[in-house]
């Protein structure tokens, strides 16, 4: 027997023990069509996020759902090798643990220490992944260090330097001081920060007077190689080709116009510090005439090197702005400082100021790459769901940068290049190889740089898959079907998959990419640790279910806008749960068990005709909402069936089928379909709700599991337009007379006559042939109309009139109605007239405006149903 108190923790990893140890995650129907998602790899060193939870929920509803309709279903999982994130972890657990450190102890033993790390805590995200109910291919589990994939790492790289799309520059890249690596944009987080602006002025060469310059940084002044103004600038025109004296430094340098300088800022003169500025150095580039010098400042631990005057060399960046600041004071040309509020690039993992800083690395030729890749999505082989994403995707790989893809780091796949002491470079898969290309005897040494983590997993969609070898699961798997991911990683990941796969692969690697929202919490603001707001969503599982969450974040998810995280929803889903728990129970307790046929039984009884069409009707809306991929419409018509048809209504309207003397055929007709719809319920709702589902799947009868169970075909089911329609009349007049009754306060227990004027000779069939059950679910029972005060229910054509009696005071009720209508239209009032001054909605947080927009539309729909009330009282 079924349960009488709903516990999710009693059978949520029962069973998932029970569907990984079985074998149900793996593909087993090499016949079926496959149905194949790679999951966007999480970090080794992570641990679940609600970002996480969302995106995974996404993707499992997406997998089960396929499952289910006989396709053969593959989820593809593993895990991201980390570079950095799993350096620094295992650094601080050796100064933690006082042992010695990275370079103390060198390479070797530091990756030994690593890979030993792994093994030991590596696992956490995957684990907690499984407590979600991830239906993932966990036998087939990869990481990006996996021997196979840094074979096919290796081939990548190799390949491309042959075909010259892999190449080594020197060019500026964003520098981490404290971790001494180049880092990739996305490990890059602006910090609006007050600062200040300084002023300086340049003497002319002829000593006709003074350009002065305006800068955020004094200290890179000692790399200064031109001052620049706008090409339009009045005050400038005459000084375009002449020459100033860099201060300090004593070198003369040139003034140039380029359209990059913005006339309104500072004194609208710039100086240009090609080797430390991402838009200076475009200058450089731009002007090759001017014979602008690259001067490379500083250290990799961003002290001021050998390049500067000696003054300054060893000085922190920090101690040398001062030091500039006061020299150029001592001299004079120090025109005034200014605060300036502004933005500084930071790293996301050492929280130091990133430096731009010119240095030899390796790069992709990413701009011959995107040509595929672009045209891949404009002919459609490749679509974004919500369309508005490629607009971005677009944007991005039009004006696509050399990809570098180098990182100074002793954790990820070495790059598998080789040097000879004059300096030349042998590219090959193997040492041996290197060696053959460089002959016999000619000592090499190895690239110290490992490969940008973004490199290794641009080649997830077929490296998982066993490529460089052709394979019979890459044959079957590639390209996949979907992918599900958040927006913000387009550049840094799907572009970069959309690449490889088509240059290595000659076609995309996923024929969809579903973009969904951020999570933020209940007020509309992104989550952040510094804001106390983020939310722990195993603590949410422990709480509430695993089940409850997932339904809540797939109702959430509207295409791709933003969830609004509030508690409570999690709570009314836990609810959910429940009435469906109590409902199968119900079922159970009245011999109502699992039926064993896909399509539905015979049925003459307009309830049950009318409930096998609401099942087709709802498998219908489901199936074209994974379609359009609107995971919230999914959630919508499993709930409208769960809750108000089914539980609400259909169990309500077949109690008398059921009771003691009722009429053995009709029972048993009623029994059957009940079960067959409560089968369907649970197979409908199984990719939302795994573990509560395959719980009552097999509590209902003995049965293989739901798991792998089938979909019904939706073109196989009987609808019924004349039971249709005769109970949902039954059901909206039933409705529209219990909330009448509730408006003006009538008791519950209060059984009350009523008659009907305007009514067809149909309705007035309905009304006799549901009198039963108007009676015992409406409280209303066919009489006189008798004098005094009524209340009147329009229902289609026909009016129901209830005489009111003595069972409320008629005049009281009217005046309570009146006074709450009063309040109300007040406060709607009041609130329109807020959202109508632009002071408020310009002004104020959007997170207030929406709450006042929520305040009114609530107002303004309880001021109609107080109207409605008030109308209704004769």
């Amino acid at each position: 027997m079924i349960d009488r108190i709903f516990d999710p923790e009693a059978f949520e990893q029962r069973w998932y023990q029970h569907w990984e140890q079985s074998g149900a995650f793996r593909p087993q129907r090499p016949d079926a069509q496959p149905f194949t998602i790679v999951i966007p790899p999480p970090n080794v060193t992570g641990s679940l996020h609600i970002g996480h939870a969302l995106d995974n929920t996404l993707q499992d509803v997406l997998i089960r759902w396929h499952r289910l309709q006989g396709r053969d279903a593959r989820w593809i999982v593993g895990t991201d090798h980390a570079g950095i994130a799993t350096q620094m972890v295992v650094e601080r657990q050796l100064a933690e643990t006082q042992q010695p450190g990275r370079t103390a102890m060198g390479r070797d033993a530091f990756e030994a220490k690593v890979w030993e790390w792994k093994a030991e805590s590596g696992g956490t995200i995957t684990r907690q992944l499984r407590r979600l109910g991830a239906s993932c291919d966990w036998q087939n589990e990869r990481f990006t260090m996996d021997a196979g994939f840094n074979t096919a790492v290796n081939k990548v790289f190799v390949e491309l330097f042959r075909q010259g799309l892999l190449y080594r520059d020197k060019r500026l890249v964003n520098w981490d001081p404290k971790l001494k690596t180049a880092i990739s944009d996305l490990e890059v987080e602006y910090r609006e920060v007050d600062g200040k602006l300084w002023h300086f002025r340049y003497p002319l060469e002829d000593g006709s007077g003074f350009i002065a310059i305006a800068t955020t940084r004094p200290e890179t002044i000692l790399g200064d190689g031109a001052v620049a103004v706008h090409p339009d600038d009045e005050r400038y025109r005459r000084l375009v080709g002449k020459r100033c004296r860099l201060p300090v430094v004593d070198r003369l340098i040139p003034i140039i116009a380029d359209p990059m300088v913005e006339s309104d800022f500072g004194s609208g003169a710039v100086k240009i510090t090609a080797a430390h500025d991402f838009n200076d150095f475009a200058v450089y580039q731009r002007h090759p005439q001017a014979g602008i010098p690259l001067i490379n400042l500083m250290n990799p631990d961003a002290t001021m090197a050998d390049t500067c005057p000696p003054d300054y060399r060893g000085l922190t960046r920090e101690a040398a702005r001062a030091s500039v600041v006061a020299d150029f004071e001592a001299l004079g040309l120090l025109d005034k400082i200014e605060p300036h509020r502004h933005q500084v690039p930071y790293g996301d993992r050492s929280g130091v100021v990133i430096e731009p800083y010119l240095t030899d690395q390796w790069y992709v030729n990413a701009g011959e790459l995107a040509k595929d890749a672009l045209a891949a999505v404009h002919d459609g082989r490749t679509r974004f769901v919500p369309a508005t994403w490629e607009k971005t995707y677009f944007n991005w790989m039009e004006n696509i940068q050399p990809w570098c893809v180098s990182r100074q780091l002793w954790w990820g796949h070495r790059i598998p290049a080789w040097y000879g002491p004059d300096g030349k470079v042998f590219v090959a898969e193997t040492e041996a190889e290197a060696q053959a290309q460089a002959g016999a005897g000619v000592p090499l040494t190895r690239d110290e740089d490992v490969l940008d983590t973004w490199f290794s997993s641009a080649l997830w969609p077929f490296g998982t898959l066993g490529w460089p070898e052709q394979t019979a699961d890459l044959a079957r798997h590639y390209p996949g079907d979907v992918l599900v991911t958040g927006f913000d990683i387009i550049f840094f990941w799907v572009a970069r998959m959309m690449m490889q796969g088509l240059h290595f692969q000659g076609e995309v690697p996923f024929r969809t990419v579903y973009c969904h929202g951020l999570v933020r919490d209940a007020q509309g603001q992104k989550m952040s640790k510094s804001k106390g707001n983020t939310v722990d969503p195993l603590g949410l599982i422990e709480k509430y279910g695993a089940d409850a969450l997932r339904f809540t974040l797939t109702a959430m998810e509207t295409q791709g806008r933003d969830i609004k995280l509030n508690e409570s929803r999690i709570e009314g889903y836990r609810n959910f749960a429940t009435k469906l728990w109590n409902a199968a129970r119900f079922a159970q307790m009245n011999g109502i068990a699992g039926h064993p046929d896909l399509l539905p039984p015979a049925a003459s009884q307009p309830v049950n005709r009318w409930i096998i069409g609401e099942v087709k009707a709802c498998a219908t809306a489901l199936e074209q909402a994974i379609a359009q991929f609107r995971f919230d419409a999914y959630a919508d018509a499993i709930y409208r069936l769960v809750w108000s048809r089914f539980c609400d209504w259909y169990l309500e309207l077949i109690k008398p089928l059921l009771a003691d003397g009722a009429d053995a055929a009709a029972a048993a007709e009623t029994r059957a379909v009940a079960g067959w719809t409560l089968d369907q319920i649970l197979v409908m709702l199984h990719p939302v709700m795994p573990f509560l589902t395959e719980e009552l799947w097999h509590q209902l009868a003995e049965r293989g599991d739901l798991i792998l169970a089938r979909w019904v075909a939706t073109d196989a089911l009987p609808a019924d337009a004349e039971a249709s329609a005769d109970i949902d009349w039954l059901i909206g007049l039933i409705s529209e007379v219990r909330s009448a009754r509730t408006e003006v306060n009538v008791p519950p227990s209060a059984k009350l006559a009523y008659a009907v004027d305007g009514a067809t000779p149909e309705t007035l069939a309905r009304l006799a042939a549901n009198a039963a059950a108007i009676e015992r679910l409406a409280r209303i029972v066919p009489g006189e109309l008798a004098a005094g005060g009524r209340l009147a229910v329009v229902h289609g054509e026909a009016t129901i009139l209830i005489p009111l009696g003595d069972v409320i005071d008629l005049a009281a009720e009217k005046a309570r109605l009146e006074k709450a209508l009063a309040a109300c239209a007040k406060e709607r009032d009041a609130l329109a007239g807020r959202l109508a001054n632009p002071g408020f909605t310009e002004k104020a947080k959007p997170e207030a405006v929406d709450k006042a927009r929520e305040d009114h539309a609530a107002r303004t729909a309880e001021a109609e149903r107080l109207q409605a009330a008030l109308a209704r009282l004769g």
